[in-house]
């Protein structure tokens, strides 16, 4: 009895750090959620995590993998020339048919380059790109970068000024048009498609724009905004390797994140803050400039030391610059000035002194404006037509990566793995957690005991119950069967606290059982919008979470290797299936649903933004792949063609197994026997 006790608590530890993502009492972040920033103590370690942030805004963008680049077409006219500048008008589409509009701002009597470049995303200001006010000035800064000898190119927000939709209303309240992309098609989420995306998007081939005019020097472009263009900026800087140097303003900070939903999209920042993207531009030069007025008054003493340790990592301290000055929310002339003196120094080998801004005139906007009658050329496309656009392109994207052999299986896994870690928001590696195992108790035929388990930052326990089958402590692979039901233990467990139905079954036959008590918390009912998955998982990436922290552990258990094999009833199928790849065979009820209907996957159970340009269910199941795969109560609007593929090329056939019918009990644990002695032989 000794032996075999011995041998539950070791297997006990193995699932402690399994479930609780969502137990009672976690908090649920919003933007204003005050953010840590992680301890990091090597160069290694940053990198790692910086290459992890630049993967998550890309998947959260819908740029993974990249699209295609297509031609801008860019249009330039309306030359008009000032003393030392000249400022033009500018379209070019960043998607075909959605045109984005800007100003140009060249140097005059300068040579002919090549030239410094800055983009100019604006930020929230009333005016947007044609802001022209003491607290603001987007003409200001971009006249002086020219006068300066630096090119600058001011571009529009989606639905600001020049930049909307043939069918936007032609209003002054540029924010409604604004904040409207994709609000009523909360089913695009599924495909990464949103506002912020689109914006991102648009800044990358904003710089494609620069670098298509022939004076620019392409080793010498940079990015500056402030408020949400201090958000464009330090996005931008984390993703494209190309800009040399950046400037966020008021921005960068460790509560407040962004309040619109230009800013937020799915997953950026569950796991990271305004601060680390900031420093995933780290080594290249940047300067944080904020104000005591707003969120970013701690810049002194919190977000720029943090950022600051970062830079001493990598070598760089002196690349590295932050200051704050007393006003409110701004981008004014002492925030500029501030500006002007960095960009300087690194983009025109100026020595590093103060840099006084010329007094400038602002064209009046009618010269400005790019589309002044509103009238948009007659290709442009309606939002529901780009809308429609992004989702035929990440269809077409899918397709093309779909494997048919083994060198674009490999390709496929290389895509397909980060893309499922990051939409999933996964952490490969076990968390760390304390467990308290109690109540151990041997009943007939096996061993019962109920763990309390929590990992960090999680103040109530999750329990869970595990049975074991007596068996001699020379037995040590034993297949661990984990199920999993959206209400618990209910299914799995009597009154008793006994093993029953399908818990049984698999006890019977010889399985350990690890069974959650809890069903965990409800999906919120805000789960659908951005500014709660920007900052939170929604119920089934808690549910997907859990399942592969707990295969993880089990499998390192170093005294024994043991099989796992998720096994997922009602809604808990499909959550066995995305967590597949971490165990050693998978069972998933796919509950006759049609799943080729976005509404279904917006159910509180199902609902994932992105979860489509992981090929849905299918993606995680080929990752998975050869592992012993059975699907039941499969309804033929839940293909799987692309794994039938898969398994074959593999000459893994009989590794997979469909059933359209529902499978009582017995037959789910009949089933077990089979798949596990295949994979094993």
């Amino acid at each position: 009895m000794r032996n075999i006790s011995h041998l539950l608590l070791l297997f006990a530890w193995a699932i402690v750090p399994a479930f609780g993502a969502d137990a009672p009492g976690e908090e649920i972040k919003t933007l204003d959620t005050p953010r840590a920033f992680p301890d990091i103590t090597t160069a290694v370690q940053w990198q790692e995590r910086s290459r992890s942030i630049r993967e998550q805004i890309l998947i959260s963008s819908g740029l993974w993998p990249m699209p295609e680049k297509t031609p801008l077409r860019a249009v330039i006219f309306g030359k008009i020339e000032r003393d030392g500048y000249s400022v033009e008008n500018v379209y070019f589409q960043s998607y075909p048919g959605f045109y984005v509009a800007g100003n140009l701002y060249r140097p005059l009597g300068k040579g002919g380059g090549p030239f410094p470049a800055i983009l100019n995303p604006h930020g929230h200001w009333e005016h947007g790109r044609l802001e022209d006010s003491t607290n603001c000035s987007v003409p200001g800064r971009c006249i002086n970068f020219a006068r300066q000898g630096m090119i600058a190119f001011a571009y529009d927000m989606v639905g600001y000024n020049d930049t909307h939709f043939p069918e936007s209303p032609l209003t002054p309240n540029f924010y409604d048009n604004h904040h409207s992309f994709g609000s009523t098609n909360p089913a695009a989420q599924l495909w990464s498609v949103t506002l912020m995306g689109l914006q991102t998007w648009d800044s990358v081939r904003a710089l494609d724009f620069l670098l298509s005019l022939p004076e620019v020097d392409p080793h010498r472009l940079a990015c500056t905004g402030a408020s949400g263009g201090g958000t464009q900026t330090m996005i931008l800087g984390a993703i494209d390797d190309r800009l040399a140097a950046q400037a966020p303003v008021v921005m960068v900070s460790h509560t407040m994140q962004g309040g619109c939903v230009c800013e937020n999209m799915p997953g950026l920042r569950v796991d990271y803050s305004n601060m680390e993207i900031a420093a995933a531009a780290a080594p290249r030069p940047q300067i944080l400039v904020a104000d005591t007025g707003d969120w970013t008054k701690t810049t002194l003493t919190v977000e720029g030391p943090a950022i600051e340790h970062i830079y001493q990592l990598l070598q760089a301290p002196e690349k590295l610059r932050y200051v704050s000055f007393d006003f409110g929310h701004n981008y004014n002339q002492t925030s500029r000035q501030a500006v002007y003196q960095w960009f300087d120094r690194w983009l025109l080998s100026q020595p590093d002194q103060p840099v006084a801004e010329a007094p400038f005139q602002k064209e009046p906007d009618a010269d400005l404006a790019v589309f002044p009658d509103g009238k948009l050329p007659g290709d442009a496309v309606s939002q529901t037509e780009l809308i429609q656009f992004l989702i035929k392109m990440h269809r077409d994207q899918l397709r093309n990566i779909s494997p048919t052999n083994a060198a674009t299986l490999a390709n496929y896994r290389r895509l397909m793995e980060t893309a499922w870690l990051r939409t999933m928001q996964l952490e490969w590696h076990a968390e760390p957690a304390r467990a308290t195992a109690k109540d151990m108790a041997r009943k007939p035929g096996y061993i019962a005991e109920e763990l309390d388990v929590a990992r960090p930052g999680q103040t109530e326990p999750v329990k869970w119950l595990h049975f074991a089958p007596l068996r001699s402590h020379r037995e040590r692979n034993p297949t661990v069967v984990i199920l999993a039901h959206p209400d618990g233990k209910t299914l799995f467990v009597d009154n008793a606290g006994d093993p029953a139905g399908l818990a049984r079954q698999f006890l019977a036959r010889g399985f350990d059982v690890a069974v959650a008590a809890e069903s965990g918390a409800p999906a919120n009912s805000n789960q659908t919008s951005v500014l709660f998955t920007a900052y939170n998982r929604t119920r089934l990436q808690e549910r997907v979470r859990d399942l592969v922290s707990i295969c993880q552990a089990v499998q390192a258990l170093n005294s024994f290797r043991c099989r796992v094999v998720l096994c997922g009833c009602g809604r808990a199928g499909f959550w066995s299936l995305l967590a597949a790849p971490a165990a050693d065979a998978a069972i998933a009820d796919c509950g006759q649903l049609d799943i080729s209907d976005d509404q279904t996957l917006l159910g509180p159970d199902l609902f994932c933004p992105g979860i489509r340009n992981i090929d849905t269910f299918a993606g995680a199941a080929i990752l998975a792949s050869p592992h012993p795969l059975v699907l039941y109560n499969v309804a033929a609007g839940f293909s799987t063609s692309s794994l039938r593929s898969c398994y074959k090329e593999l000459h893994e056939d009989k590794m997979l197994r469909v059933e359209s019918r529902l499978l009582n009990d017995a037959e789910i644990a009949g089933s077990l026997p089979e798949v596990v002695e295949i994979k094993s032989n």
